[in-house]
């Protein structure tokens, strides 16, 4: 609840907003909430906006972890911070996805440390969704948390977009591909000239081949895989999009679609529990988002998938 740039507000206003949504669509009962933070402002702004607590637990923490921190120091000295705490929850199977704002090196960390990663997943992923001129979405990764990736990183990545973008997406057999300076094969650099081959022979993927900068955005591949250099740089580029169509007062349905904050959080890929990282800036419907997207990977069993995926 402390995570973000608008926080605690905003994260009530997306509880609201989640709530009101959820009314009358879930047969089985309402999604359980647990809120870690400052009880006594969270209290009085969900009475203030309204929010009923039925279904909803607040569990007190002291400490904030802010933006600017050192991810594994802060965690090790903030032990009652909201993200700590948080952590503990999902750990101890006292929750079942756990959601923020905050920062994004302690989220990973806590991840990492704390639920840890699948067994067989050698590095943990996150990605990015890329609007594409059809009005549907594609999924990037590694969106910047691998920098530096060998190529059977890039296959796993290639494995855990695939299984995201079928349950999450609901994207049916995507297509992979793998973004390169070229569309032939054994164009690139040495880490893809060694991923293709890896790609063409890895199960369970339908991998198209090599796409170029300029097919991100167009109807030619569903997932999209690269290092985390490549693909931050690609991320933030596409987020330059909506800032400059914003201040050129540019309407259009495309452009539209490069506000990221409509689609929540993402996910971190390859790790034992859902975890949904949120951007700082995440407004309530973000938040809301972020949400949906728990309970869909709850819902979905993403990540008992995956390990399916792993032992097959």
């Amino acid at each position: 609840m402390m995570g973000g740039d608008y926080a605690p507000i905003e994260v009530v206003k997306g509880i609201r907003l989640f709530r009101d949504e959820e009314q009358g669509t879930r047969d089985e009962g309402r999604v359980e909430l647990t809120l870690f933070g400052n009880e006594q402002r969270i209290a009085a702004l969900m009475q203030e906006h309204g929010v009923a607590m039925d279904g909803i637990k607040i569990v007190h923490t002291s400490q904030v972890i802010d933006m600017h921190e050192h991810p594994t120091k802060a965690l090790k000295e903030k032990q009652d911070s909201s993200i700590a705490v948080g952590f503990g929850y999902l750990a101890k199977g006292l929750t079942d996805a756990f959601i923020s704002a905050g920062n994004t090196g302690a989220m990973m960390v806590g991840s990492l440390f704390s639920i840890k990663a699948i067994e067989g997943i050698q590095r943990p992923t996150i990605g990015a969704y890329m609007p594409r001129e059809n009005g549907k979405l594609g999924w990037l990764l590694d969106a910047g948390i691998n920098a530096d990736c060998k190529p059977e990183n890039l296959a796993q990545f290639a494995m855990l977009g695939t299984i995201f973008a079928e349950q999450v997406l609901n994207i049916e057999n995507p297509r992979v591909g793998l973004i390169n300076i070229g569309e032939e094969e054994g164009k690139g650099n040495l880490l893809a000239q060694a991923a293709y081959p890896l790609l063409k022979e890895t199960t369970g993927i339908n991998f198209i081949g090599n796409i170029e900068g300029r097919d991100v955005f167009m109807d030619k591949a569903d997932v999209m895989v690269c290092e985390g250099f490549t693909g931050n740089v690609i991320l933030k580029l596409a987020e330059s999009i909506h800032d400059l169509t914003e201040r050129r007062k540019i309407k259009d349905e495309f452009f539209d679609m490069f506000e990221f904050e409509q689609y929540g959080g993402v996910p971190v890929l390859g790790v034992n529990k859902p975890v949904i990282i949120g951007h700082g800036i995440s407004s309530a419907k973000a938040f809301k988002n972020m949400i949906n997207i728990a309970q869909k990977m709850i819902e979905k069993d993403v990540i008992g998938l995956i390990k399916k995926k792993l032992n097959n």
